[in-house]
């Protein structure tokens, strides 16, 4: 099952998408895909509302998609976590998750103009798989717990500006919270439709030319590992995201550094997730 938002920014209408690609309203049931909707079961209660058939349709032809999932209470992100991307940076694998916070304002649709920020000359591209809390995760007792607290997957941009990521501060905050720096979905696609998170191909173009194309079995650290790890020190709750990081192929580790500049679109895509697509503008 695919939930999602549509509409406006700020009066996205929630949606749900069955196995034919209709797309049926969920207002009756809630007002917005969020942390409460999430921890209320609001899933279940979408796919029993399907199933009766009771949901009535929504033409979304021309209408903007939102990000699946209204006001994340934080989005947690994971650096260096694909080999090949922490040796295209010279870094070394890290012997325990890389850790930092993006500001969760940041999240903006998955086909939304993104800004370069004045005086960038790094902006750059990462293509993530992001994973939806769907119920509390507090002190997790291992891994194999952590499947019941997701609610599901979908497809995160983590825009970043590495000179003031890298060069302006010890954290990383500074090149990772910009405005509108962290396109999400198009869909929150539910845990029960993905048999695998470690088995989806991620791939990111920039102007038509392939930049990204990686796999998420190549993790160093995998998805229940990372959410039984980060429930150790902060307390995962219904609708915060956690991005997993990003393979190689970043401009940062390419040749010639090609950082976007106004202009170029960048694609992306991760298998069973759909797909994104994005203009970048200067601010």
């Amino acid at each position: 099952m695919r939930l999602g938002r549509i509409g406006a920014p700020g009066a996205e209408t929630p949606v749900v998408v069955d196995q034919s690609g209709a797309t049926f309203a969920l207002t009756a049931l809630t007002a917005d895909i969020d942390g409460a909707f999430l921890a209320s079961g609001g899933i279940d209660r979408a796919r029993e509302a399907l199933a009766e058939g009771s949901l009535p349709t929504v033409d979304t032809a021309g209408l903007r998609v939102g990000a699946p999932i209204a006001r994340p209470g934080k989005v947690v992100c994971i650096g260096l976590n694909y080999r090949d991307h922490a040796a295209e940076t010279g870094a070394a694998v890290p012997e325990r998750p890389v850790v930092f916070m993006k500001d969760p304002s940041t999240v903006v649709g998955p086909y939304d103009r993104v800004l370069i920020p004045r005086g960038s000359v790094k902006t750059d591209w990462e293509v993530e798989l992001a994973v939806v809390i769907g119920r509390e995760a507090r002190y997790l007792a291992s891994p194999a717990e952590a499947g019941a607290c997701i609610a599901g997957y979908t497809i995160s941009n983590d825009v970043s500006e590495r000179e003031f990521q890298l060069e302006y501060s010890a954290q990383w905050d500074l090149g990772k919270s910009c405005e509108t720096f962290n396109p999400l979905g198009p869909w929150l696609v539910t845990s029960d439709e993905i048999a695998d998170p470690q088995s989806l191909g991620l791939r990111l173009s920039v102007n038509g030319d392939v930049r990204q194309d990686g796999d998420t079995k190549n993790m160093i650290f995998e998805v229940a590992y990372l959410v039984w790890y980060l429930s150790q020190y902060m307390v995962l709750r219904p609708g915060d995201v956690i991005n997993t990081g990003t393979p190689a192929g970043v401009a940062l580790g390419l040749p010639g550094t090609p950082y976007l500049r106004e202009g170029d679109t960048v694609e992306l895509s991760i298998d069973g997730l759909g797909t994104q697509r994005q203009t970048f503008s200067n601010a």
